[in-house]
């Protein structure tokens, strides 16, 4: 029988986390809290269906028909809707684009609204309080941290997500990217480089 001691506590769980959550798993749907099926279809979801593979999709696309880039700088919405992109922290997108003259940068100062269905869960570190606070104070030195370097005459500008507009960057298509179909230009789109904290892959890099 699992007993505690005052120098080894031992836990009813194994300590493997996959162990820990198969074990937490059964006892739930042996006390009929939660339902198998349903489980299986929201990580079926987080897995396959929402994720940064998405926004990668839609930048692809942007990248290479002019007219489609168009509509979704002008209203989002219901360009991503018809392609299926919407739903539960996904409403009220805006897409900025990232230029020559202008680099953005996406953050959420008050909790951590984010576009689940483009870039699936938003990462620790978007969430994290440091990463909350000087990205709006001091965002040159924040996006140094993840490795961009920006041209001194680049302004930064910061974007705060809310529960009311979240936003997708739309970052530039790298050099020698021409004639890549939308195939192989979504593979170069990363999910920082849609948050403005990374910037997408050159082609031929690892």
């Amino acid at each position: 029988m699992p007993h505690d001691h005052s120098d080894h506590p031992h836990a009813l769980l194994p300590p493997d986390p996959a162990l820990r959550v198969k074990a937490l798993e059964t006892i739930l749907t042996r006390k009929r809290l939660i339902d198998p099926a349903a489980l299986d279809e929201i990580i079926d979801t987080y897995q396959t269906k929402v994720g940064p593979q998405n926004g990668a999709r839609v930048v692809a696309r942007a990248w290479s028909d002019p007219a489609f880039k168009a509509a979704l700088l002008a209203d989002a919405d219901p360009v991503l809707s018809e392609l299926g992109y919407y739903g539960r922290q996904g409403e009220h997108m805006v897409v900025v684009e990232n230029t020559p003259e202008q680099h953005n940068i996406v953050v959420c100062t008050l909790c951590s609204c984010y576009p689940w269905p483009l870039l699936g869960i938003p990462p620790g570190w978007y969430k994290s309080d440091a990463y909350r606070a000087r990205a709006v104070r001091a965002p040159r030195a924040v996006l140094s941290e993840f490795g961009v370097t920006l041209p001194e005459g680049t302004r930064v500008r910061v974007w705060d997500s809310t529960a009311e507009v979240r936003y997708l960057v739309l970052p530039m298509r790298p050099e020698g990217s021409e004639g890549l179909d939308e195939d192989a230009l979504a593979a170069l789109v990363t999910r920082d480089s849609m948050v403005g904290t990374g910037l997408p892959k050159t082609p031929g890099a690892p």
